[in-house]
């Protein structure tokens, strides 16, 4: 039968099968010529001749001359990287301008994709193309749309899993001191400013050279870093001293309590708690979370992690210097967060 006077019913517009393909294969070797194998396939004759054509390879004769053969698995493994490649155009299309814009802010400036585009709805930023979280996650994955932005790049590439915290209970150890539980439950709602958690960053080696105080408010997430020549009781104490003057008759207001971890710099509670006014009350009421309770903090260990974007572990912090400190508090106070709608400390407070 002519190719002409081919009567044989084809599937249309049906992809070939991995199956098919190495059926194609074994004809071929049996002798059969493309319109033998459409006929008895029941598939197109140019289908049938494309498939061969893709899936040629050239082999090796043992006088070294080359031969051409077809392969199925070659066949199925360009299929498979066509199909990946079909589809509709990226969403982002030509927008070089939200191109550059990412990638500055999560390459130069640290952020996060989705603080990058929480940032842009909050603030109305206007590009040609919007895009959500996700699809900036997967254009990094593809590796081919962000020329200056990979995983690499990225702060935190995926969260861990979460634990049922709730149902976790240890004991308080820290007898001296005054527990967590017995903080006020209106603490626990965040409404009320004023109310700090307080951890230590260590730099190259831990309990040797300089450290970092950080205090994170709970509401708004505001953060203070203090650079501390040593993590010792005596550094907290002297730091918060330093703090209280600074701030005058307004620290009460501004600082009412504080919750800590149970680490050694922080177990001079009375310290903590002294005012360095003559003959006035506490300044601060002082808190000691559960030994190993980290999410008891969670406020000051998420703010931790932002501070580590510029300050890996392993880092001296004896180098870094006071107004590069400084430039990472502002940084972190004009950060947008999710959980304030993407506002960051700075907006809060003036709002």
């Amino acid at each position: 039968m002519s190719q002409i006077n081919n009567t044989a019913k084809t599937k249309k517009y049906k992809h070939l099968k991995a199956r098919e393909r190495y059926s194609i294969e074994i004809l071929l070797k049996e002798g059969l010529k493309p319109y033998e194998i459409a006929q008895r396939m029941q598939r197109g004759i140019r289908t049938i001749e494309r498939e061969i054509s893709r899936g040629k390879i050239k082999l090796v004769n043992s006088d070294l001359t080359y031969r051409e053969e077809y392969c199925a698995d070659v066949g199925q493994r360009i299929y498979y990287e066509n199909a990946r490649n079909k589809g509709p155009g990226l969403k982002i299309g030509k927008d070089h301008k939200l191109v550059k814009h990412i990638e500055k802010k999560i390459v130069k400036e640290k952020y996060s994709p989705d603080a990058v585009i929480g940032e842009i709805e909050a603030k109305g930023l206007e590009f040609e193309t919007q895009i959500c979280t996700k699809t900036v996650y997967n254009y990094i994955d593809r590796g081919d749309v962000f020329l200056n932005l990979t995983n690499i790049d990225l702060p935190v590439k995926k969260a861990g899993k979460k634990r049922d915290y709730k149902k976790i209970k240890i004991p308080h150890k820290n007898l001296k001191g005054t527990s967590i539980e017995e903080r006020p439950t209106e603490i626990d709602k965040r409404e009320e400013y004023g109310h700090w958690e307080m951890d230590c960053v260590v730099g190259k080696r831990e309990g040797k050279g300089a450290v970092l105080l950080v205090l994170s408010e709970r509401s708004i997430r505001e953060e203070i870093i203090i650079k501390m020549p040593s993590k010792t009781q005596e550094s907290v104490v002297a730091a918060l001293d330093c703090l209280e003057k600074k701030y005058g008759k307004s620290f009460k207001d501004k600082f009412k309590t504080i919750t800590v971890d149970n680490g050694s710099e922080f177990l001079d509670y009375e310290g903590i708690e002294r005012s360095v006014r003559a003959g006035k009350d506490k300044r601060v009421k002082l808190y000691y979370a559960h030994p190993y309770s980290s999410w008891e903090r969670g406020t000051n260990e998420n703010t931790n992690k932002l501070i580590r974007r510029f300050i890996p572990k392993g880092t001296d912090i004896g180098r870094i210097s006071k107004k590069t400190i400084k430039w990472i508090e502002t940084w972190i106070n004009n950060y947008p967060r999710r959980i304030l709608a993407y506002k960051s400390a700075i907006d809060m407070a003036a709002s």
